[in-house]
């Protein structure tokens, strides 16, 4: 058990994340493209949102509702970018991935604090500056490769 939990908290070093990189075929730029997605979708999601009940509004909505504000935020995203010329393609996995994502950690989430945390995560996730553990240098490369096929 103390392997596994050295194996999952022990900090990489600096050139075996640069070999991690390589072997994955990821890209600094790229990384930085992909961050600046998800926290962007983050962004129009967290600053458009009506209906949690720690808003002055106070409304209440239907899974229906969520659905439908998750969809204008997608294509808000996809039409911000495109007028950077990054084309993000408008279905596929990436936006069902994405989805999962904020059902889990936001719309469907009744913890104040990990609704609040998404902005941390994805900053932290996409720091390439940082010390990468184990689990951070997956989950980047989870995101990398759902993103690669769909980003231009």
């Amino acid at each position: 058990m103390e392997n596994f939990f050295n194996y999952m908290t022990k900090v990489i070093p600096k050139d075996e994340i640069v070999i991690w990189f390589n072997i994955h075929n990821m890209y600094y730029e790229k990384i930085d493209l992909f961050g600046d997605v998800f926290k962007s979708l983050n962004y129009i999601i967290l600053n458009t949102y009506m209906g949690n009940e720690y808003r002055e509004t106070k409304i209440i909505l239907t899974k229906e509702d969520d659905e439908n504000h998750f969809n204008w935020c997608w294509n808000k995203l996809i039409k911000d970018f495109r007028k950077e010329n990054i084309l993000i393609g408008e279905d596929g996995e990436h936006k069902d991935y994405f989805k999962s994502f904020f059902n889990d950690t936001f719309y469907y989430q009744s913890d104040k604090e990990t609704r609040e945390s998404i902005d941390t995560f994805l900053n932290d996730i996409f720091d390439v500056h940082k010390d990468f553990i184990k689990p951070d240098l997956v989950i980047l490369t989870e995101y990398y490769k759902i993103l690669q096929k769909y980003v231009d």
